[in-house]
Order: C-alpha cells, then structure tokens, then sequence
C-alpha cells in the first residue's frame, strides 16, 4: 500500500461531504426514516425526542425551549438567511438583476398560494376542514433545495435561482397568513423590536459595513422579536 492510499481514505468523508446531492439524500433519508418512526409502534419515543429540552435559552428573553422549537425557529432561521443571501447575490449580479426576470418567481409564487387555497376550499365543504385552507399554499423549500441538489449540475443556475426564490416567496407568504389569520394575535411590542433591527442592519449596510459580526447583534433582535 503507498503512503498516498491511506491519505485519500481519510480525506473520502470530507469529499463525500461536499459533494452537493449529499444534502439531498440526507434531507430525503432523514424524512423517510422520520415518516416510519412516527407511525411505528415505537412512535412514542418520537414525540418523546422533540420534547427533549437542551438546557438552551436566552436568559429574560426565551426560556429553555424542546428540541422541536431550535429546529423549527433556530435551524431552520439559519435554513432562510442562507437562501436569502444566495438570492439576494443573483439580485444584485445574477440572474435576478433583471426585473423581468426577477417578476416572474413573484407572479409564481402568488400563483402558487391562490390556486392551492381555490383548490383545497373547492374540495372541502365541511366548515370546520376549510379553515385549513392556508396548508397547503406553503412550499416546503427545504425539500426544493434538497431535490435541486440531488439533479445537481444539471439545472441551471437561472432555473436553480428562480426555484429558490419562488420557494421562499411562497413561504414568507404562508407565515404572514398564519400570523394574521390563525395566530391570536400579533404583538405590536414583537414588531416594534423587528423594526429595530431591520432598521439596525440598513443602517449598517448604508453605513459600508461588511463584517459579519457587525450583523449577529441586529440579526439576533430580529429573531427574537
């Protein structure tokens, strides 16, 4: 065996890793093997694991929360920055530059969360089963990205971007329904302190600054609020 054999065994996970359809398989493998545990008969342990608390928290602010909060509100805010830093890269030197091109995710998106409704509320007579009309105008944009990398290279990248942004349009849209119409309530004090750090990372933005350390503070207010 020459000395180069056992270097490119070791460096095999790192490049598995950073192949792109990894994230694809793994989403699609993680989603398969969720749907058989929860409707197994150990499904009790299922829910038992989301209810599990890591001790983590923000002290004043958020009290140790379960597994299934960091998931759904930390891991998947970090899911949402990614997307939008790639999206808002094609706007400013890619794709989405042109305004054309850039209406037509848009126009889809809107599309894609009336027509869902129309078609859920045209099935569903029962009164008590069309308040759900709003489930199914989400797109789940993890499972986009995760079928996008499982093509790879061969979408292009136009196509890749104009998926990703209609995605996530549609999404943002499905979260501002569920704010304002199954929600109690929304807290003017919770807009107030999102405001303020919108308004702390334009400032910074005018302001030319580049670090991202600068944005971890603001980006923090944000999510809180």
């Amino acid at each position: 065996m020459t000395s180069r054999q056992p270097t490119h065994a070791a460096l095999w996970p790192l490049r598995f890793v950073s192949i792109e359809a990894v994230s694809g398989v793994v989403l699609l493998a993680a989603a398969a093997l969720a749907l058989i545990w929860a409707n197994s008969p150990w499904s009790r342990s299922y829910e038992a694991l989301w209810q599990v608390r890591p001790g983590l928290g923000v002290a004043g602010l958020i009290p140790p929360q379960d597994l299934r909060f960091w998931v759904n509100d930390g891991l998947m805010s970090v899911f949402f920055l990614v997307v939008g830093l790639e999206i808002r890269r094609e706007m400013h030197q890619g794709v989405l530059s042109d305004l054309k091109v850039a209406t037509l995710p848009i126009v889809a998106a809107a599309g894609g969360v009336v027509l869902p409704a129309l078609l859920y509320l045209l099935a569903n007579g029962d009164p008590a089963t069309r308040r759900g009309w709003a489930i199914p105008t989400a797109t789940d944009i993890a499972f986009a990205v995760g079928v996008l990398s499982l093509i790879g290279r061969s979408v292009p990248a136009a196509l890749r971007m104009l998926l990703l942004t209609l995605a996530i349009i549609d999404d943002v849209v499905a979260i501002l329904v569920i704010a304002f119409y199954y929600s109690g309530g929304v807290a003017a004090a919770g807009l107030l302190v999102i405001a303020a750090g919108v308004i702390a990372v334009l400032l910074l933005q005018w302001l030319g600054v580049r670090a991202a350390l600068a944005y971890l503070l603001p980006g923090a207010v944000v999510w809180i609020g």
